[in-house]
């Protein structure tokens, strides 16, 4: 493991771990769904994180020098996704004694949603339209590349960063998971619900004033 690799792999691995809006959701859907949920959500989001790999490695920041306001509509577009899963989160708690959220101790059980492609578009949704990880393919990851490394050195760059959001998120679903079982009365739950709902309006806020 040579030096630049091994600084990549640290500031991304404090990168991962630090909580963001992709958390939110996993842990909204941990807690909708169970285990599962979160995984697939996890899924959905290395699938976008990989698209933004591929998009940046063939050259989107010639498309951001043409248009540089695109990120500004991306920005708000994650914005108002972040906050329709807040608004969502905060209807459950207002509607269902229990927040909307069943205690299934069966790790095979079926997701709350019918189909898990849901929980896959959550994750998918929350990170193709986030700046920061578009910002983190064209202007980080670059500075980790040596000079004169191969032009598959990228990729093993990108790949390290999805892997690692992967195995992180997928223990914040595990973790959650094992912990929602705590939770045997309806307000206890019902307070989880509104509390992850005022996050992710918190978050979607919080990423205009950063503007």
């Amino acid at each position: 493991m040579n030096s630049s690799y091994f600084a990549f792999f640290t500031f991304t691995f404090v990168l991962v771990v630090t909580p963001g809006s992709t958390t939110a959701v996993v842990v909204r859907n941990t807690l909708e769904g169970g285990r599962r949920a979160g995984y697939f959500t996890a899924l959905g989001a290395a699938l976008a994180n990989t698209s933004i790999a591929i998009a940046c490695g063939l050259g989107l920041s010639v498309l951001l020098e043409v248009w540089p306001g695109s990120l500004d509509v991306i920005r708000i577009a994650g914005a108002l996704f972040l906050a329709t899963l807040g608004a969502m989160s905060l209807y459950r708690a207002f509607r269902f004694d229990d927040g909307g959220i069943k205690l299934t101790v069966d790790p095979n059980a079926a997701p709350a949603r019918s189909h898990a492609a849901a929980y896959v578009g959550d994750g998918l949704g929350i990170n193709i339209l986030s700046p920061v990880i578009i910002s983190f393919y064209l202007s980080v990851v670059p500075g980790f590349i040596p000079a004169g490394a191969s032009r598959f050195y990228y990729s093993g760059l990108a790949a390290t960063h999805v892997g690692l959001a992967v195995a992180c998120h997928s223990a914040w679903a595990t973790g959650l998971d094992a912990l929602r079982r705590f939770f045997v009365a309806p307000w206890t739950r019902r307070a989880l619900q509104a509390g992850t709902g005022l996050a992710l309006i918190g978050l979607a806020i919080a990423s205009q004033i950063r503007r």
